[in-house]
Protein backbone atom coordinates (compact mmCIF):
# COMPACT_ATOMS: atom_id res chain seq x y z
CA UNK A 1 0.00 0.00 0.00
CA UNK A 2 2.74 2.46 0.71
CA UNK A 3 4.46 1.79 -2.66
CA UNK A 4 1.20 2.65 -4.11
CA UNK A 5 0.90 5.70 -2.73
CA UNK A 6 4.69 6.33 -3.38
CA UNK A 7 4.04 5.60 -6.64
CA UNK A 8 1.11 7.60 -7.19
CA UNK A 9 2.02 10.97 -5.43
CA UNK A 10 4.32 12.48 -8.29
CA UNK A 11 0.80 12.11 -10.34
CA UNK A 12 -0.87 13.67 -7.95
CA UNK A 13 1.42 16.45 -7.45
CA UNK A 14 0.98 16.95 -11.30
CA UNK A 15 -2.28 16.97 -11.36
CA UNK A 16 -2.67 19.80 -8.74
CA UNK A 17 -0.42 22.04 -10.50
CA UNK A 18 -2.42 21.39 -13.75
CA UNK A 19 -5.31 22.64 -11.69
CA UNK A 20 -6.70 26.34 -12.03
CA UNK A 21 -9.35 27.01 -10.19
CA UNK A 22 -9.71 30.52 -11.15
CA UNK A 23 -10.18 29.53 -14.47
CA UNK A 24 -12.38 26.70 -13.79
CA UNK A 25 -14.65 28.88 -12.25
CA UNK A 26 -15.09 32.03 -14.44
CA UNK A 27 -15.31 29.23 -17.84
CA UNK A 28 -18.80 28.61 -15.79
CA UNK A 29 -19.40 32.39 -15.53
CA UNK A 30 -21.20 35.07 -18.05
CA UNK A 31 -20.47 37.96 -19.74
CA UNK A 32 -16.91 40.14 -18.71
CA UNK A 33 -16.44 37.57 -15.97
CA UNK A 34 -16.19 34.82 -18.40
CA UNK A 35 -14.65 36.61 -20.95
CA UNK A 36 -10.95 36.51 -19.58
CA UNK A 37 -11.19 32.56 -19.08
CA UNK A 38 -11.89 31.81 -22.74
CA UNK A 39 -9.59 34.82 -24.02
CA UNK A 40 -6.05 33.22 -21.45
CA UNK A 41 -6.73 30.01 -24.77
CA UNK A 42 -4.56 31.59 -27.01
CA UNK A 43 -1.94 33.70 -24.50
CA UNK A 44 1.75 33.84 -24.42
CA UNK A 45 1.64 33.17 -20.73
CA UNK A 46 -0.81 30.60 -20.89
CA UNK A 47 1.35 28.97 -23.16
CA UNK A 48 4.15 29.34 -20.54
CA UNK A 49 2.11 27.61 -17.97
CA UNK A 50 1.43 31.05 -15.92
CA UNK A 51 -1.22 31.21 -14.73
CA UNK A 52 -4.05 34.27 -13.42
CA UNK A 53 -2.68 33.75 -9.52
CA UNK A 54 0.68 34.82 -11.44
CA UNK A 55 -0.37 38.49 -12.40
CA UNK A 56 -3.54 38.52 -9.79
CA UNK A 57 -2.21 36.89 -6.62
CA UNK A 58 -4.62 34.18 -4.90
CA UNK A 59 -4.34 30.47 -4.81
CA UNK A 60 -4.95 28.56 -8.02
CA UNK A 61 -5.43 25.20 -6.27
CA UNK A 62 -8.18 26.20 -3.76
CA UNK A 63 -11.92 25.44 -4.34
CA UNK A 64 -12.87 27.79 -1.32
CA UNK A 65 -13.16 31.57 -2.89
CA UNK A 66 -12.05 33.08 0.37
CA UNK A 67 -8.86 31.29 -0.09
CA UNK A 68 -8.71 32.00 -3.21
CA UNK A 69 -9.46 35.55 -3.43
CA UNK A 70 -7.48 36.12 0.40
CA UNK A 71 -5.41 39.29 0.44
CA UNK A 72 -3.09 37.01 2.61
CA UNK A 73 -2.04 34.88 -0.31
CA UNK A 74 -1.26 37.90 -2.41
CA UNK A 75 -4.46 38.74 -4.02
CA UNK A 76 -4.82 41.75 -5.79
CA UNK A 77 -8.00 41.35 -8.22
CA UNK A 78 -8.12 44.10 -11.17
CA UNK A 79 -4.69 46.29 -10.98
CA UNK A 80 -5.28 49.97 -10.75
CA UNK A 81 -3.83 51.78 -14.22
CA UNK A 82 -0.87 53.36 -12.79
CA UNK A 83 -0.42 49.93 -11.03
CA UNK A 84 0.23 47.92 -14.31
CA UNK A 85 3.52 48.77 -15.60
CA UNK A 86 5.15 47.99 -12.63
CA UNK A 87 2.82 44.57 -12.20
CA UNK A 88 3.94 43.57 -15.71
CA UNK A 89 7.94 44.78 -14.73
CA UNK A 90 7.90 42.01 -11.91
CA UNK A 91 8.50 39.02 -14.10
CA UNK A 92 9.47 41.57 -17.33
CA UNK A 93 12.23 43.36 -15.73
CA UNK A 94 13.76 40.53 -14.03
CA UNK A 95 16.32 38.80 -16.01
CA UNK A 96 16.79 35.49 -14.35
CA UNK A 97 12.46 34.65 -13.95
CA UNK A 98 12.86 35.78 -18.06
CA UNK A 99 15.62 33.11 -18.86
CA UNK A 100 13.08 30.82 -18.04
CA UNK A 101 10.41 31.59 -20.57
CA UNK A 102 12.28 34.15 -23.24
CA UNK A 103 15.94 34.56 -22.54
CA UNK A 104 16.29 36.40 -25.88
CA UNK A 105 14.06 39.30 -24.81
CA UNK A 106 14.85 42.79 -23.06
CA UNK A 107 14.39 43.23 -19.77
CA UNK A 108 14.67 46.93 -19.78
CA UNK A 109 10.98 47.59 -20.99
CA UNK A 110 9.92 49.05 -18.10
CA UNK A 111 13.03 51.77 -17.18
CA UNK A 112 12.27 52.84 -21.25
CA UNK A 113 8.76 52.99 -20.60
CA UNK A 114 9.30 55.12 -17.59
CA UNK A 115 11.15 57.69 -19.65
CA UNK A 116 8.63 57.83 -22.55
CA UNK A 117 5.57 60.62 -22.67
CA UNK A 118 3.02 57.55 -21.51
CA UNK A 119 5.19 56.90 -18.35
CA UNK A 120 5.91 60.44 -17.76
CA UNK A 121 2.17 61.35 -17.75
CA UNK A 122 1.28 58.11 -15.86
CA UNK A 123 3.95 58.90 -12.67
CA UNK A 124 2.11 62.44 -12.44
CA UNK A 125 -1.50 59.94 -12.33
CA UNK A 126 -3.29 60.60 -15.49
CA UNK A 127 -4.85 57.27 -15.96
CA UNK A 128 -5.76 57.72 -19.65
CA UNK A 129 -1.70 57.38 -20.91
CA UNK A 130 -1.32 54.08 -22.76
CA UNK A 131 0.32 51.52 -20.48
CA UNK A 132 1.25 47.79 -21.24
CA UNK A 133 -2.25 46.36 -21.64
CA UNK A 134 -3.28 49.38 -24.13
CA UNK A 135 -1.25 47.98 -26.21
CA UNK A 136 -0.34 44.61 -25.95
CA UNK A 137 -4.09 43.49 -24.83
CA UNK A 138 -4.91 42.08 -21.64
CA UNK A 139 -5.57 38.02 -20.90
CA UNK A 140 -4.93 37.29 -24.75
CA UNK A 141 -1.41 38.48 -25.18
CA UNK A 142 0.32 37.40 -27.93
CA UNK A 143 3.65 37.52 -29.63
CA UNK A 144 4.94 40.30 -31.51
CA UNK A 145 5.59 37.88 -34.60
CA UNK A 146 1.63 36.59 -34.45
CA UNK A 147 -0.58 38.53 -36.87
CA UNK A 148 -3.24 38.66 -34.65
CA UNK A 149 -0.84 40.41 -31.74
CA UNK A 150 -2.01 44.14 -31.40
CA UNK A 151 1.80 45.20 -31.86
CA UNK A 152 2.50 43.16 -35.29
CA UNK A 153 4.06 45.34 -37.96
CA UNK A 154 0.87 45.11 -39.65
CA UNK A 155 -1.35 45.90 -36.91
CA UNK A 156 0.33 48.46 -34.85
CA UNK A 157 -0.50 51.56 -36.85
CA UNK A 158 -4.02 50.82 -35.91
CA UNK A 159 -2.89 49.74 -32.53
CA UNK A 160 -1.75 53.52 -31.92
CA UNK A 161 -5.03 55.11 -33.63
CA UNK A 162 -6.86 53.73 -31.12
CA UNK A 163 -5.53 56.60 -28.69
CA UNK A 164 -3.72 58.93 -31.46
CA UNK A 165 -6.77 58.62 -34.27
CA UNK A 166 -9.74 59.27 -31.02
CA UNK A 167 -9.98 63.70 -30.93
CA UNK A 168 -12.00 63.08 -27.50
CA UNK A 169 -9.05 61.44 -26.22
CA UNK A 170 -6.58 63.32 -27.43
CA UNK A 171 -8.33 67.32 -27.02
CA UNK A 172 -7.24 67.77 -23.52
CA UNK A 173 -3.14 67.27 -24.84
CA UNK A 174 -3.95 68.95 -27.94
CA UNK A 175 -2.38 66.58 -30.10
CA UNK A 176 -3.44 66.19 -33.56
CA UNK A 177 -5.54 63.04 -34.55
CA UNK A 178 -4.82 62.95 -38.60
CA UNK A 179 -1.59 61.13 -38.06
CA UNK A 180 -2.87 57.46 -38.99
CA UNK A 181 -4.62 58.81 -42.09
CA UNK A 182 -1.84 60.35 -43.46
CA UNK A 183 0.50 57.52 -42.47
CA UNK A 184 -1.78 55.21 -44.69
CA UNK A 185 -0.92 57.70 -47.44
CA UNK A 186 2.44 57.46 -47.57
CA UNK A 187 5.32 55.32 -48.80
CA UNK A 188 5.82 53.53 -45.63
CA UNK A 189 2.26 52.40 -45.49
CA UNK A 190 2.47 51.00 -48.86
CA UNK A 191 5.62 49.25 -48.26
CA UNK A 192 4.21 47.65 -45.35
CA UNK A 193 0.42 46.55 -46.18
CA UNK A 194 0.61 46.62 -49.98
CA UNK A 195 4.27 44.80 -50.83
CA UNK A 196 4.06 43.07 -47.53
CA UNK A 197 7.46 44.00 -46.59
CA UNK A 198 7.43 43.64 -42.14
CA UNK A 199 11.15 45.73 -42.17
CA UNK A 200 8.81 49.08 -43.36
CA UNK A 201 8.67 52.03 -40.89
CA UNK A 202 5.81 52.02 -38.43
CA UNK A 203 5.06 54.18 -35.80
CA UNK A 204 7.46 52.27 -33.10
CA UNK A 205 10.10 52.75 -35.97
CA UNK A 206 10.53 56.72 -35.87
CA UNK A 207 8.68 57.29 -32.01
CA UNK A 208 10.31 53.79 -30.22
CA UNK A 209 8.04 51.57 -28.67
CA UNK A 210 8.45 51.04 -25.04
CA UNK A 211 10.36 54.49 -24.46
CA UNK A 212 8.15 56.08 -26.94
CA UNK A 213 8.75 59.85 -27.99
CA UNK A 214 8.09 62.12 -30.18
CA UNK A 215 11.62 63.00 -32.29
CA UNK A 216 12.41 66.07 -31.58
CA UNK A 217 13.95 68.72 -34.30
CA UNK A 218 17.16 67.96 -33.49
CA UNK A 219 16.51 64.20 -33.79
CA UNK A 220 14.43 64.06 -37.57
CA UNK A 221 16.98 63.79 -39.58
CA UNK A 222 18.83 61.31 -37.32
CA UNK A 223 15.86 59.17 -36.86
CA UNK A 224 15.21 59.71 -40.71
CA UNK A 225 18.89 58.78 -41.43
CA UNK A 226 19.13 55.36 -38.96
CA UNK A 227 17.16 53.95 -42.82
CA UNK A 228 18.26 56.45 -45.59
CA UNK A 229 21.66 56.71 -44.34
CA UNK A 230 23.25 57.88 -47.14
CA UNK A 231 20.70 60.80 -47.80
CA UNK A 232 21.19 61.98 -44.44
CA UNK A 233 24.92 61.76 -44.88
CA UNK A 234 24.40 63.96 -48.40
CA UNK A 235 22.10 66.52 -46.31
CA UNK A 236 23.90 67.11 -43.19
CA UNK A 237 26.84 68.65 -45.91
CA UNK A 238 24.20 70.29 -47.84
CA UNK A 239 23.33 73.86 -47.98
CA UNK A 240 19.93 73.54 -46.24
CA UNK A 241 21.32 71.70 -42.96
CA UNK A 242 22.41 74.99 -41.35
CA UNK A 243 18.87 76.09 -42.04
CA UNK A 244 16.50 73.65 -41.34
CA UNK A 245 18.16 72.84 -38.46
CA UNK A 246 17.47 73.08 -34.54
CA UNK A 247 19.22 76.14 -33.78
CA UNK A 248 17.52 77.77 -36.63
CA UNK A 249 14.26 75.87 -36.12
CA UNK A 250 13.91 74.27 -38.79
CA UNK A 251 12.36 70.63 -39.19
CA UNK A 252 15.26 68.50 -41.25
CA UNK A 253 13.87 65.94 -43.28
CA UNK A 254 9.64 67.29 -42.34
CA UNK A 255 10.39 70.17 -44.65
CA UNK A 256 10.16 68.47 -47.59
CA UNK A 257 9.19 65.28 -47.08
CA UNK A 258 6.39 65.75 -44.02
CA UNK A 259 6.60 63.18 -41.61
CA UNK A 260 3.41 61.07 -41.19
CA UNK A 261 2.27 61.24 -44.85
CA UNK A 262 5.37 60.66 -46.53
CA UNK A 263 4.83 60.20 -50.51
CA UNK A 264 6.96 58.87 -53.40
CA UNK A 265 9.79 61.30 -54.13
CA UNK A 266 8.96 62.75 -57.74
CA UNK A 267 10.44 65.86 -59.91
CA UNK A 268 7.53 67.68 -59.16
CA UNK A 269 8.71 68.47 -55.63
CA UNK A 270 11.34 70.10 -57.55
CA UNK A 271 9.76 72.94 -60.34
CA UNK A 272 6.04 73.07 -61.36
CA UNK A 273 3.13 74.18 -59.42
CA UNK A 274 3.00 71.83 -56.56
CA UNK A 275 6.81 72.08 -56.25
CA UNK A 276 8.20 71.92 -52.73
CA UNK A 277 11.16 74.34 -53.10
CA UNK A 278 8.52 77.73 -54.06
CA UNK A 279 8.05 77.32 -50.32
CA UNK A 280 11.14 79.05 -49.67
CA UNK A 281 12.66 79.69 -53.31
CA UNK A 282 10.75 82.41 -55.06
CA UNK A 283 10.22 81.70 -58.90
CA UNK A 284 13.61 83.42 -60.75
CA UNK A 285 15.56 83.06 -57.67
CA UNK A 286 18.89 81.20 -57.84
CA UNK A 287 17.50 78.16 -55.46
CA UNK A 288 14.56 78.25 -57.77
CA UNK A 289 16.46 77.92 -60.85
CA UNK A 290 18.70 75.21 -59.15
CA UNK A 291 15.98 73.37 -58.56
CA UNK A 292 14.13 73.64 -62.05
CA UNK A 293 18.02 72.73 -63.62
CA UNK A 294 17.90 69.70 -61.10
CA UNK A 295 14.32 68.71 -62.48
CA UNK A 296 15.44 68.99 -66.04
CA UNK A 297 18.50 66.89 -65.27
CA UNK A 298 16.33 64.19 -63.76
CA UNK A 299 13.90 63.58 -66.36
CA UNK A 300 16.10 64.07 -69.36
CA UNK A 301 18.25 61.26 -68.17
CA UNK A 302 14.42 59.21 -67.42
CA UNK A 303 13.24 59.50 -70.53
CA UNK A 304 16.30 58.74 -72.31
CA UNK A 305 16.61 55.94 -70.39
CA UNK A 306 12.81 54.85 -71.07
CA UNK A 307 12.92 55.48 -74.74
CA UNK A 308 16.07 53.05 -74.60
CA UNK A 309 14.18 50.23 -72.81
CA UNK A 310 11.25 50.60 -75.15
CA UNK A 311 13.64 50.05 -78.30
CA UNK A 312 15.20 46.91 -76.56
CA UNK A 313 11.90 45.81 -75.63
CA UNK A 314 11.05 45.59 -78.72
CA UNK A 315 13.82 44.41 -80.24
CA UNK A 316 13.76 41.64 -77.84
CA UNK A 317 9.52 41.12 -78.67
CA UNK A 318 11.20 40.42 -82.26
CA UNK A 319 13.65 37.88 -81.11
CA UNK A 320 16.69 39.92 -81.41
CA UNK A 321 19.60 39.07 -79.09
CA UNK A 322 19.65 42.47 -77.17
CA UNK A 323 20.37 40.83 -73.68
CA UNK A 324 23.80 42.09 -72.96
CA UNK A 325 22.33 45.99 -73.74
CA UNK A 326 19.20 45.38 -71.30
CA UNK A 327 22.27 44.10 -68.68
CA UNK A 328 24.05 47.02 -69.66
CA UNK A 329 20.49 49.60 -69.04
CA UNK A 330 20.98 48.46 -65.86
CA UNK A 331 23.47 50.61 -64.76
CA UNK A 332 21.43 53.46 -66.58
CA UNK A 333 18.95 52.91 -64.07
CA UNK A 334 21.39 52.88 -61.15
CA UNK A 335 22.88 56.42 -62.50
CA UNK A 336 19.43 57.63 -61.98
CA UNK A 337 19.27 56.35 -58.37
CA UNK A 338 22.13 57.91 -57.68
CA UNK A 339 21.16 61.36 -59.26
CA UNK A 340 18.60 61.11 -57.11
CA UNK A 341 20.02 60.71 -54.23
CA UNK A 342 22.97 63.28 -55.03
CA UNK A 343 20.37 65.74 -55.30
CA UNK A 344 20.34 66.30 -51.19
CA UNK A 345 23.77 67.77 -51.62
CA UNK A 346 22.04 70.19 -53.72
CA UNK A 347 24.67 70.99 -56.12
CA UNK A 348 24.82 70.83 -59.13
CA UNK A 349 27.90 69.32 -60.43
CA UNK A 350 27.34 66.74 -57.88
CA UNK A 351 24.03 65.75 -59.78
CA UNK A 352 25.57 65.89 -63.27
CA UNK A 353 27.98 63.24 -62.47
CA UNK A 354 25.59 60.31 -62.60
CA UNK A 355 23.05 61.87 -64.64
CA UNK A 356 26.29 62.25 -67.53
CA UNK A 357 26.86 58.37 -66.91
CA UNK A 358 23.58 57.50 -67.15
CA UNK A 359 22.94 59.43 -70.64
CA UNK A 360 25.73 57.55 -71.75
CA UNK A 361 24.59 54.26 -71.21
CA UNK A 362 21.12 55.17 -72.51
CA UNK A 363 22.63 56.68 -75.77
CA UNK A 364 24.72 52.98 -76.05
CA UNK A 365 21.72 50.86 -75.26
CA UNK A 366 19.84 52.78 -77.45
CA UNK A 367 22.16 52.06 -80.82
CA UNK A 368 21.98 48.63 -79.38
CA UNK A 369 18.36 48.67 -79.69
CA UNK A 370 17.98 50.36 -83.22
CA UNK A 371 20.89 48.44 -84.55
CA UNK A 372 19.09 45.29 -83.90
CA UNK A 373 15.68 46.14 -85.00
CA UNK A 374 17.60 47.44 -88.38
CA UNK A 375 18.86 44.14 -88.54
CA UNK A 376 15.69 42.91 -87.99
CA UNK A 377 14.64 44.81 -90.84
CA UNK A 378 17.69 43.79 -93.49
CA UNK A 379 17.14 39.82 -92.77
CA UNK A 380 12.86 40.78 -93.03
CA UNK A 381 13.82 42.43 -96.67
CA UNK A 382 16.68 39.09 -97.25
CA UNK A 383 13.83 36.72 -96.24
CA UNK A 384 11.02 38.29 -98.81
CA UNK A 385 13.47 38.54 -101.74
CA UNK A 386 15.04 35.10 -101.21
CA UNK A 387 10.82 33.99 -100.79
CA UNK A 388 10.62 35.85 -104.41
CA UNK A 389 13.38 33.93 -106.14
CA UNK A 390 12.21 30.22 -104.34
CA UNK A 391 8.32 31.61 -105.57
CA UNK A 392 9.63 32.14 -109.18
CA UNK A 393 12.21 29.35 -109.55
CA UNK A 394 8.83 26.86 -108.20
CA UNK A 395 6.77 28.35 -111.10
CA UNK A 396 9.88 28.07 -113.35
CA UNK A 397 10.08 24.17 -112.81
CA UNK A 398 6.30 24.07 -112.51
CA UNK A 399 5.99 25.22 -116.76
CA UNK A 400 9.01 23.44 -117.81
CA UNK A 401 6.92 20.11 -116.08
CA UNK A 402 3.85 21.24 -118.38
CA UNK A 403 5.65 21.76 -121.20
CA UNK A 404 7.68 18.30 -121.22
CA UNK A 405 3.27 17.03 -119.86
CA UNK A 406 2.62 18.43 -123.56
CA UNK A 407 5.19 17.36 -125.66
CA UNK A 408 5.22 14.11 -124.37
CA UNK A 409 0.96 13.61 -124.92
CA UNK A 410 2.22 15.11 -128.32
CA UNK A 411 4.34 12.43 -129.52
CA UNK A 412 2.67 9.43 -128.01
CA UNK A 413 -0.88 10.35 -130.01
CA UNK A 414 1.58 11.10 -133.88
CA UNK A 415 2.73 7.59 -132.82
CA UNK A 416 -0.30 6.41 -132.49
CA UNK A 417 -1.85 7.72 -135.63
CA UNK A 418 1.22 6.05 -137.67
CA UNK A 419 0.58 2.46 -136.56
CA UNK A 420 -2.96 2.91 -137.39
CA UNK A 421 -2.13 4.04 -140.87
CA UNK A 422 0.14 1.26 -141.21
Amino acid sequence: MRALVVFLAPVWLLAQQARDTCVECHTVMEGELQKPALLMKGDVHTASALSCADCHGGDRFSDDPTVAMNKAKGFIGKPKRTEIPQLCAKCHSSPDFMRRYRPQQRVDQFELYKTSVHGKRLATGDETVATCIDCHSVHDIRGVKDNQSPVHPLRLPDTCGRCHADAQKMAKYKIPTNQLAEYKTSVHWSALAKRGDLSAPNCASCHGNHGAKPPEVESVSAVCGSCHVLFAQLYEKSVHQPIFSAASGGGGCIVCHSNHGIHQPSVAMLAGPKAVCSGCHEAGSAGAKTAEQMAQLLDGLDASLTRSENTLTLADKYGMEVSEAQVKLLDGKENLVKARLMMHSFRIEDMSKPVEAGMGVAAETLRAGQAALHDKDVRRMGLAVSVFFIAITVAAIWLLLRRQESDGSGYIEASASQITKE
